[in-house]
């Protein structure tokens, strides 16, 4: 199957990243600019600072991202994590969590498609982002739960899945 990218792949008024930074910038977020398609911006959340990274990745017209937090991966608990991220997984409607292994840690990944030259919108770069700290803010505890509680899998969603009204 042969697809036919359009002549203005590439053609955009402004690099998608460039978008990110000033969504950055207008929120107060420190963040760190890499290089033209990259920029890593630090987010404040309840349980931890979240390291997001956005990518461009010009061949497939896409802007990634990938969110870490503070959660390295115990390799002794590695199957338990497998099994809670596929239980994570399952629940969630965009994005998904994953192990980099390069660094033993868990993240969440999602991306924004941009093809034939589609300029990203800074409501939909913040709506990238707040999906992925949602997610990490949703199931950060029942990593916790996994890594250092020795708690199965689904006893850690059991406990992460129940909604709190209010707070104390």
């Amino acid at each position: 199957m042969s697809l036919n990218i359009a002549d203005d792949f590439g053609n955009r008024a402004e690099h998608p990243v460039d978008v990110v930074e000033q969504l950055a910038g207008k929120n107060g977020w420190s963040f760190d600019r890499d290089g033209d398609d990259e920029i890593t911006i630090t987010v404040g959340g309840g349980w931890t600072d979240y390291h997001v990274s956005f990518t461009w990745l010009e061949e497939v017209e896409s802007l990634h991202l990938a969110c870490a937090f503070n959660v390295k991966l115990n390799d002794r608990r590695r199957p338990e994590v497998l099994q809670l991220l596929s239980l994570i997984n399952e629940q969630i409607w965009v994005g998904h969590f994953g192990i980099w292994d390069k660094e033993s840690m868990i993240i969440f990944r999602h991306a924004l498609l941009l093809a034939g030259g589609i300029q990203p919108a800074p409501s939909q770069c913040e709506a990238l982002l707040h999906a992925a700290i949602s997610a990490c803010e949703r199931y950060y505890q029942a990593f916790e739960f996994v890594q250092w509680a020795n708690r199965s899998a689904a006893q850690s969603m059991e406990y992460t899945m129940f909604e709190t009204k209010g707070e104390a």
